[in-house]
């Protein structure tokens, strides 16, 4: 484990040299690095640019699936709400990571939901989805 959060600990440092928030991410299957990745949300000015969803999409290119189930990821900081459900999606079952939630640090929580019920429009995207899905199974 050490050898993977010594190469986090470097990618985390190569991120704040560029002024990125220094948070790494690497994904291993096999006992070998499949990626490697740190933040470029400012750089790409792409909000999902944190280094855990990077790593996931360089590990789903590569391996040419999106199901990661047999991979572990290491990570420089606890992830993220956003990140944490994209690590869920993925299905990687193992998360390990270096260092806590910072107490002072809390992210943004202010966006409202809405269901919105339009009879006619929601019944016609649920028979698309059932459909969907039922071809499926």
């Amino acid at each position: 484990m050490d050898k993977y959060f010594e190469i986090c600990i470097s990618l985390a440092n190569k991120a704040a040299r560029k002024r990125e928030v220094p948070i790494s991410a690497i994904i291993v299957k096999d006992d070998q690095i499949i990626a490697k990745a740190y933040n470029l949300r400012e750089k790409t000015h792409d909000i999902m640019a944190h280094a855990e969803i990077l790593a996931i999409k360089k590990t789903a290119k590569k391996l040419k699936r999106w199901n990661l189930s047999d991979c572990k990821m290491f990570v420089t900081l606890k992830p993220c709400s956003m990140c944490n459900i994209v690590i869920k999606q993925s299905r990687i079952q193992n998360v390990f990571y270096l260092y806590d939630k910072l107490d002072y640090k809390k992210e943004y929580d202010h966006t409202n939901f809405q269901y919105t019920p339009m009879s006619n429009l929601s019944e016609k995207y649920g028979k698309i989805l059932s459909d969907f899905f039922a071809h499926k199974r």
